[in-house]
């Protein structure tokens, strides 16, 4: 049987005002730079030609940025996809410009400076038209997930966790694509997935502080909203580092060791997971307590004209 502590070890809502602040900081940093620098949206939103090709010997990537900027085709990102030898390019959107001559001058411009054989594996292409609607789609599935999530918790918990569970979202979710913005990287469909499955892996989290929030609302007679919150935020803690730390470690592989075409996906959860875990403790928590949040709103409610029966 699980004993919950009378004290709690680590007294996270008494710095809850210093957290208020950073949060607010980093915020505000977040929003200046997606106004100001903007993101640096990939060929998936913008449009552009995507050419994969494979080399006999290990791909130079200096030698062919340095080629592809000497030719003309210096709007364009030059990466590893799966081996040494396998290349992907992305080209810019250009107007006017015809996709297949386009693809085949870089395929022979590369092909003339390197030895041994290069095979052009695929051409794809990305109109503006297809890049508006996926920036469109992508603005909105991350609207709707906001959306049904707070229906989830308000139905499952009550109003002010949902309010709470959204506002620590919001926060996770615009310091991650703010931290694109300030340092432009780029911006493409798998970054876009990750910041969904920052959602997921935040409001995780956040539903179990709550839930063990909830519990000991029902069980601890005495004490305040936030000595109990206090008190739910170390029984999880343990919990929530374990997760965080092995999600990390499996994230920081992804990063050094999945290949440069991975960096955006991996380098976006690794930001999320460290700002939803900081978020779980302080934003979602420190919401429902300026909320006012108390014993009252979570205790069951019992029906009328209940009546227990004690006879055998």
């Amino acid at each position: 049987m699980h004993i919950i502590s009378k004290e709690a070890k680590f007294d996270f809502m008494g710095k809850r005002k210093i957290a208020f602040v950073v949060s607010a900081i980093l915020m505000l940093i977040a929003i200046t730079s997606v106004v100001s620098r903007g993101l640096n949206l990939g060929i998936d939103f913008t449009g552009g030609t995507l050419i994969e090709l494979g080399y006999e010997q290990d791909a130079n990537l200096t030698q062919i940025r340095s080629t592809m900027q000497s030719n003309g085709f210096g709007d364009s990102s030059v990466q590893q996809f799966g081996t040494s030898r396998d290349v992907l390019i992305r080209l810019a959107q250009q107007e006017g410009g015809n996709t297949a001559k386009l693809s085949d001058d870089v395929f022979q411009t590369l092909s003339k400076v390197v030895d041994g054989k290069v095979e052009l594996r695929r051409v794809e292409f990305v109109g503006p038209q297809v890049g508006d609607e996926l920036t469109e789609d992508g603005a909105l599935a991350v609207l709707v997930a906001l959306m049904a999530i707070l229906i989830y918790v308000a139905l499952r918990f009550e109003w002010r966790f949902a309010l709470g569970s959204v506002i620590a979202l919001v926060h996770d979710v615009l310091i991650t694509i703010g931290i694109f913005a300030l340092l432009q990287i780029e911006f493409d469909l798998p970054v876009l997935a990750a910041v969904l499955a920052v959602i997921g892996y935040s409001l995780n989290d956040t539903i179990v502080v709550f839930d063990r929030v909830r519990e000991n609302f029902r069980k601890l007679r005495k004490g305040s909203s936030e000595s109990i919150i206090n008190i739910s935020l170390n029984d999880t803690l343990s919990r929530t580092l374990v997760t965080s730390l092995t999600t990390i470690l499996v994230l920081l592989a992804l990063f050094f060791l999945g290949g440069e075409i991975i960096h955006g996906f991996a380098f976006a959860l690794l930001i999320g997971v460290l700002i939803g875990t900081y978020s779980s403790i302080y934003v979602a928590s420190t919401a429902i307590l300026m909320m006012g949040v108390s014993k009252a709103d979570l205790m069951p409610v019992e029906k009328e004209g209940a009546v227990v029966d004690d006879r055998p």
